[in-house]
């Protein structure tokens, strides 16, 4: 292979049988099973990052199955996104994110800086409840429920908070173990149609692990519940600032 030919083709590892498809990444039929909680102030400061602002003691715990998206396939995702402020301008910061498909791991590290790592999460409806957890290895981490289908939202005012921005650290190694790249990178949800939204009582316990570290921002009370479905399309993302920066 050519120089050039490096050069024209390499856009993920490995060089010659890459882990995911070039975009765009479109996702039919995505699911939502979210769950708002207070936290402890003191926790999530040492967790943000500036030049993001922490709001409120506030974290969004989710879950989110994703039956059918290009590129990635079907796999199911777990994690907590904190709301936060860049600027002046609210979005939400993505702490943590759990999963069970390689190529999603690959690509959200590599392109946008998703903190993903291998884990096995569940949701599904048991009778009249929606349920979901999250096991790293064999040890339970998340246990996460709701009445399913209890209340119907507002699509539209859902549909409104979805489309804010987010924001993610991302982190490339040098070869010497140093920071090569690292970036504060912002993303939207594009092409987003909400087919349906519920809301009903909830419960989430957090357990501690060594290496999924969920129960560091702990549950001290639940304030809300969302069940949606929708279409959307993952928008590419980009750097709003630059930490090696001087």
């Amino acid at each position: 292979m050519k120089i050039e030919d490096v050069r024209r083709t390499a856009y993920s590892m490995p060089l010659t049988n890459p882990s995911y498809p070039k975009g765009p990444y479109k996702f039919f039929n995505r699911e939502f099973f979210v769950i708002t909680y207070r936290t402890d102030p003191a926790a999530l400061e040492k967790v943000v990052p500036e030049p993001l602002k922490v709001v409120e003691p506030i974290v969004k715990y989710e879950f989110i199955r994703m039956p059918d998206s290009t590129g990635f396939g079907d796999y199911t995702e777990t994690g907590q996104v904190i709301p936060v402020e860049l600027n002046g301008v609210k979005g939400g910061y993505v702490h943590s994110m759990y999963l069970d498909d390689e190529a999603p791991i690959a690509g959200g590290r590599e392109l946008w800086g998703f903190p993903k790592k291998l884990a096995k999460t569940r949701f599904a409806v048991e009778s009249d409840t929606l349920v979901g957890t999250l096991h790293y290895g064999s040890v339970l981490c998340t246990s996460a429920t709701m009445g399913y289908k209890y209340q119907e939202l507002d699509k539209d005012a859902l549909h409104k908070s979805l489309l804010g921005p987010n924001w993610m650290i991302k982190i490339i190694p040098h070869v010497d173990g140093t920071a090569r790249v690292c970036e504060l990178v912002e993303y939207y949800l594009e092409d987003l149609v909400v087919k349906e939204a519920w809301t009903g009582p909830a419960a989430l316990g957090l357990f501690p692990h060594a290496l999924a570290d969920v129960a560091k921002l702990p549950v001290l009370e639940v304030i809300s519940a969302a069940h949606f479905r929708t279409d959307l399309t993952l928008g590419l993302g980009k750097v709003v600032y630059d930490y090696l920066e001087d």
